[in-house]
């Protein structure tokens, strides 16, 4: 699985970092990005934790199951 951060719909709560700095990070502009976009598999549950809290549904997972 594989996750995507939309670069439109982020505004840099800072969230998904907070809950999963492993595969989070915000850019020099304060918005999130993916610093993996492969999901490890024991962070899953995790990166499942930071799209649901996403305020702005700005994370996908693709390749869910």
């Amino acid at each position: 699985m594989k996750v995507i951060v939309d670069a439109d719909s982020c505004k840099g709560h800072g969230i998904c970092t907070t809950l999963c700095a492993e595969v989070f990070t915000l850019n020099d502009y304060g918005y999130a990005e993916a610093v993996d976009t492969e999901i490890p598999e024991d962070l899953t549950e995790a990166v499942q934790t930071a799209k649901d809290a996403c305020p702005e549904w700005a994370i996908k997972i693709v390749g869910e199951s």
